[in-house]
C-alpha cells in the first residue's frame, strides 16, 4: 500500500502566489488521476509529509481536507486517510465513455442490463426520424470504473444496424464496435443536464435516493446524415464530471 514515502515528486514553491496548501492539494490529485496513488492506497500522517515538505501541519491538513471534500480521500478510524478514487472527468467531444475510461487508465468494464428490441417511443422516434411504434434496438449496460459503477448507458438504435450480442457489448465499447461494423461517426447532438436520483437509479448507481446525476442525451449522426443511435445516460456526480473548452469569439 502506497503512504507519504511512496517516491511521489511533490515540491513546493514559496515564491508562486498560489497557496501552498492548493499546490500540494493539486500534486496529490494529479497523483490520484494518474493512478500513480491507487483506490484503496493509505497516506501516511500528515506530519511526515509536513517535515519531508518543510510545511506547517494545518496547510498539510488543509490540503488533505480539499480532497476528502471532492470525495479523492476518505478518513476512516483506526485505518488512515485512503485513495477512494478519481473523478474521470471526460471531455465535450464525439467519444466512447468506454475509450475515455481506458485512455484515463480507469479499467472499465459493462454490465448489459438489457439487450432487446422494441417498439420506438415518441421522443426515440423523433431521435432516430423514424416512425413513432416501429422496431429500436435497445441496449442498457452498467459502466463501471476500477469495479465501481461510473453510469447507466441507454442507446437505441436502427434495428440491423450493426451485431449486438451481449457478450461483445460486455467486452468494448458501442462507437467502437460500430467503427468496427464500417459505420463512420461524423457528428453528434447533445444535451447536458442533472437531477436527483431515483431509488431505483440509485440502487444501480450505490449513490443514496436523491443524490445528484448528471445526464446527458445524445443523438450521434454517421457520414451521410443518418441517425445511428440515440443515448439517454446518466452519471455519478460524485464520480464524474464533464469538461468544456471555451472559444472567445472576436
Amino acid at each position: 500500500m502506497a503512504d507519504f514515502s511512496h517516491p511521489l515528486q511533490l515540491s513546493v514553491d514559496r515564491t508562486s502566489p498560489v497557496p501552498l496548501y492548493f499546490q500540494l492539494s493539486q500534486q496529490l490529485e494529479a497523483a490520484i488521476e494518474k493512478g500513480t496513488l491507487t483506490p484503496g492506497s493509505l497516506l501516511g500522517n500528515e506530519i511526515d509529509l509536513a517535515q519531508r515538505l518543510g510545511l506547517s501541519r494545518p496547510t498539510v491538513r488543509q490540503a488533505i481536507q480539499g480532497l476528502v471534500d471532492k470525495g479523492l480521500l476518505v478518513r476512516r478510524r483506526g485505518v488512515g486517510t485512503q485513495v477512494v478514487h478519481s473523478q474521470v472527468k471526460r471531455p465535450l467531444e464525439l467519444s466512447s465513455l468506454y475509450d475515455d475510461l481506458e485512455a484515463a487508465g480507469q479499467k472499465p468494464a459493462t454490465t448489459v442490463l438489457r439487450n432487446a428490441v422494441e417498439p420506438a417511443t415518441a421522443e426515440v422516434a423523433a431521435a432516430l426520424g423514424i416512425a413513432e411504434g416501429s422496431d429500436v434496438h435497445l441496449v442498457e449496460r452498467l459502466r463501471y470504473a476500477h469495479g465501481e459503477p461510473m453510469a447507466r448507458l441507454r442507446n437505441h438504435l436502427p434495428p440491423g444496424l450493426l451485431p449486438l450480442e451481449t457478450p461483445y457489448l460486455e467486452g468494448t465499447g458501442l462507437y467502437r464496435l460500430m467503427r468496427g461494423a464500417g459505420i463512420t461517426l461524423h457528428s453528434a447532438r447533445q444535451t447536458v443536464g442533472a437531477r436527483a436520483a431515483t431509488a431505483q437509479e440509485a440502487g444501480l448507481l450505490a449513490e443514496a435516493a436523491g443524490a445528484p446525476l448528471l445526464t446527458m442525451e445524445r443523438t450521434t449522426f454517421d457520414d451521410t446524415g443518418r441517425a445511428v443511435e440515440f443515448g439517454s445516460h446518466l452519471y455519478r456526480a460524485s464520480r464524474y464530471s464533464f469538461e468544456f473548452q471555451l472559444l472567445v469569439r472576436a
